[in-house]
C-alpha cells in the first residue's frame, strides 16, 4: 500500500469509530470513549477536519466533573461486551464515567491542534476545562510534586512492570468472579493476566466503595505510585497550558507555577542504580526494577539528562523498530504482551514531539523512519512487537491512525 493509500485508510478508521462526536479506539475491544484516545485522535482529525478535532475534545471535556477530573473511560452508550462497565464503577455520574483519569496530555496537542488550524475560538473554549483538569492533578495526585497515579489504568499503560512493586501489595482477596470481555477479542499472550485484573478490579471496588473520595484514595488507597511519564506529561502540558493563556491573554502564572512544582520534584523519582527517572511506590519508597519507555518522556519536559538518554539509547537499540515499553535487558520484558516490551506508535509520537522540541533532529527522523515502517508493513494496529514488527492488539486502531496522519506520514507535515 502506497504512503498516500495509508493516508486515505487512516481517514477511513477515524470517521469509521466516529460515533458521533466522539471515537473509539476500536470496535469491540474498546467500545467506549477513551481519555488520551480522544486526545490523540483529535490531532489526527486536525489534519483533514478541523471542526470535527475541536469537537472530539468538547466531547470528551463534556465529561468533565465537578472536581475537575475529566475521566478515563466515557460511557456514552450501552454496549455489554466491555468489562468493567458503568455499573461496576458505580461512580453515578451523566454521562457515566469510571473513577479514575489518564494521562494529561490535552493541552499539548490542543496547542498542536490550534498550530494547524489557528482555531484561536475553541481553543478559548477549551481552556477552562483543561485549567480545572491541571489543577485536579495537582491537587489529587501530586504528593509534594511528584505526579502519582492510583490505578495502574491511570497511567495508559496498564501492566507496565513499572508498577510491579505496588501491585504485589494490592489485596484481591474479595474480588470473587467476573468475565473478561478483553481476551474474547484479541490474544490472550497479548494481554494482562488474570492476576493483573484482579488487582485491577480490587482498586477499582476499593473507590467504589468509598464513593470516588478523592482524599480516601490518595492517602489511604491500595495502590499509589509515582510514574515518571505522567510527571513530564505534566511539566510539558503545563508550560503549553502557560503558552496557550498568554496567546489568550491570560494570566499564564498559575500554569507555570504547577509545571515548576512538579519540576522541582524530579528528584524524588530518580534511580541511582538504574541512573534514570523511576515509577517508584509512594508507599514503600520501593523503586520499579526496570527503565519503561515513561523515562522517554523526559525530553518532552525539557528534561536534559546524560545519564539517563544514555541508558534510553541503548534500550533502543536492542530492537528494531521504536522505543520499546519496557527494557529488552530486563527479566520482565515481554516483546508482546500489551505494556511489557512492545513499542506503541502513539508513545512514539508524544516522544518524538520532545526530541523535535530539544532539536534532536536526528533522533526524530530515525523514530518516524521505525514507527512508519511498522505501519506500512502491519497496518494500523495498536501496538508492535519492537523486534520482529510482529502487529498486535486491536487492529483499525484510531490512534496509530490519528498518529500516522499527523506525524508519521511522509505528508504529515502538510496542513
Amino acid at each position: 500500500m502506497t504512503d498516500d493509500a495509508l493516508d486515505a485508510d487512516a481517514r477511513a478508521i477515524l470517521t469509521g469509530n466516529d460515533k458521533g462526536g466522539y471515537t473509539i479506539p476500536t470496535e469491540g475491544l474498546y467500545p467506549f470513549q477513551w481519555n488520551w484516545d480522544s486526545a490523540f485522535a483529535a490531532w489526527g482529525f486536525s489534519t483533514f477536519d478541523a471542526d470535527r478535532a475541536w469537537t472530539e475534545l468538547d466531547t470528551l471535556f463534556s465529561a468533565q466533573w465537578d472536581t475537575g477530573m475529566v475521566p478515563h473511560i466515557i460511557f456514552h452508550k450501552e454496549d455489554d461486551g466491555y468489562f468493567p462497565g458503568p455499573d461496576v464503577w458505580g461512580t453515578g455520574t451523566t454521562p457515566a464515567s469510571s473513577g479514575i483519569s489518564q494521562p494529561p496530555v490535552t493541552a499539548i496537542l490542543a496547542r498542536l491542534i490550534h498550530e494547524r488550524t489557528g482555531d484561536t475560538e475553541r481553543l478559548r473554549a477549551l481552556y477552562p476545562h483543561m485549567l480545572a483538569f491541571h489543577r485536579w492533578w495537582r491537587d489529587w495526585r501530586c504528593v509534594n510534586g511528584v505526579a502519582c497515579v492510583t490505578h495502574p489504568w491511570e497511567s495508559g499503560r496498564d501492566n507496565c512492570p513499572d508498577w510491579d512493586p505496588g501491585m504485589a501489595n494490592v489485596d484481591t482477596s474479595g474480588v470473587g468472579d467476573y468475565q473478561r470481555r478483553d481476551t474474547g477479542h484479541v490474544d490472550a499472550s497479548m494481554r494482562p493476566g488474570k492476576e493483573d485484573y484482579d488487582r485491577y478490579l480490587a482498586i477499582v471496588y476499593y473507590g467504589r466503595e468509598h464513593g470516588w473520595d478523592q482524599a480516601k484514595i490518595l492517602h489511604e488507597g491500595p495502590f499509589l505510585m509515582a510514574d515518571p511519564a505522567i510527571q513530564f506529561i505534566l511539566i510539558r502540558a503545563n508550560r503549553d497550558l502557560a503558552a496557550i493563556a498568554e496567546l489568550l491573554g491570560e494570566d499564564p502564572s498559575e500554569p507555570r507555577a504547577m509545571a515548576d512544582e512538579i519540576e522541582a520534584a524530579l528528584p524524588e523519582i530518580w534511580n541511582e542504580e538504574l541512573q534514570a527517572y523511576c515509577a517508584r511506590d509512594m508507599k514503600t519508597g520501593e523503586f520499579a526494577k526496570a527503565i519503561s519507555s515513561g523515562a522517554a518522556l523526559g525530553l518532552l519536559a525539557g528534561v536534559e539528562n546524560a545519564a539517563m538518554e544514555q541508558k534510553l539509547g541503548a534500550m533502543w537499540d536492542r530492537v528494531t523498530y521504536g522505543i520499546p515499553s519496557n527494557d529488552p535487558a530486563a527479566d520482565s520484558f515481554d516483546p508482546r504482551r500489551y505494556w511489557r516490551g512492545p513499542t506503541w506508535p502513539v508513545v512514539n509520537a508524544l516522544i518524538a514531539v520532545g526530541l523535535s522540541s530539544a532539536g534532536r533532529t536526528t533522533e526524530e527522523a530515525r523514530l518516524r523512519r521505525e514507527t512508519a515502517e511498522l505501519i506500512r508493513n502491519g497496518g494500523f494496529f495498536e501496538y508492535f512487537d519492537p523486534i520482529d514488527g510482529t502487529a498486535c492488539g486491536g487492529d483499525r486502531f484510531t490512534w496509530t491512525a490519528a498518529i500516522w496522519l499527523a506525524w508519521a506520514s511522509p505528508n504529515a507535515g502538510e496542513a
